[in-house]
């Protein structure tokens, strides 16, 4: 794996297209096979912690990527957000590893891996695997919207961790909400006596902002299924059998369309998969991948 060590000493930097500085946590044997965790929109690689450390503990080769304007990532110069910057980084990276890695994406960076592999001429030159955590080529409008409004809702910040963490709880009431506000402080930012989310505004505000990825399944249905139909990689699709993103419907369309896709329906978790139920998700996808090495 060829990457470059991050200034703070505390990460690895990569580079997606045209060059744009990626942060990553790379973990477990050297000699592993990779997996490549990619968060969703609004969060970062942290959101991982768990499922990153679980996986270099079995024997993984495990890399989390900060996506472009999210974490310690540079901020796109034009502020392009557009999904085809998020997969085309997706390619980049995956290509510049030294065995094409396992894609386990959420929500962004699923759809993001989606049509990095999908679209890909040579599929298995990008990724050995495919897991989408709660997402596939249909997005359900109530729960697409109710992420639209949580991110843009709170774009001043916070006066506290403690007013975060309940504008969070608020957001996800079937999380119990934490008692050591710690964590938060790697999401976010004290900024002019502020804390604000760790992630470029323009994502949200800009001509490319989150709208346009919120909307690219409703708007762009036939480009994601045909993404989806064209995938030819082993292929593991995880819902959250709370998640009001992703239907019950939505992943046996998806299911239809994949045919050689498995499939696993996480009890007890909403959209946040990993975060919500982190032991039944890492035991779930680790069986994928076990058998999916090479």
């Amino acid at each position: 794996m060829s990457v470059t060590p991050d200034p703070t000493g505390n990460a690895t930097v990569l580079r997606g297209r045209d060059g744009i500085q990626l942060v990553a946590d790379v973990g477990g044997p050297l000699d592993g096979p990779t997996v490549m965790l990619l968060h969703g929109g609004g969060q970062t690689r942290h959101s991982w912690a768990g499922t990153w450390a679980h996986l270099a503990e079995h024997g993984w080769r495990a890399l989390s990527l900060d996506l472009r304007g999210h974490g310690d990532s540079a901020w796109d110069p034009a502020g392009d957000y557009e999904i085809e910057a998020f997969s085309a980084d997706v390619t980049t990276v995956a290509k510049s590893l030294d065995t094409p890695p396992v894609l386990v994406g959420a929500s962004l960076g699923g759809i993001s891996s989606l049509l990095a592999v999908g679209e890909a001429e040579d599929q298995r030159a990008v990724a050995r695997a495919l897991v989408l955590v709660d997402i596939a080529h249909r997005m359900e409008a109530d729960g697409r919207d109710r992420i639209g409004a949580f991110m843009t809702g709170h774009l001043d910040g916070f006066a506290s961790l403690e007013e975060a963490a309940d504008a969070i709880a608020a957001y996800n009431p079937h999380r119990p909400r934490p008692t050591d506000l710690s964590g938060l402080s790697k999401n976010l930012r004290l900024r002019d006596g502020r804390w604000h989310w760790h992630w470029d505004p323009r994502f949200v505000t800009g001509r490319f902002g989150f709208e346009d990825e919120t909307r690219a399944s409703m708007l762009r249905p036939q480009r994601l299924a045909d993404a989806a139909a064209n995938l030819r990689i082993p292929t593991l699709l995880v819902r959250g059998r709370k998640s009001d993103l992703l239907s019950a419907e939505g992943a046996q369309d998806f299911l239809r369309l994949v045919p050689h896709a498995e499939f696993a329906d996480v009890t007890g978790a909403g959209h946040m998969v990993a975060g919500d139920r982190n032991e039944i998700f890492n035991e779930a996808i680790l069986d994928f991948l076990d058998r999916n090495r090479s």
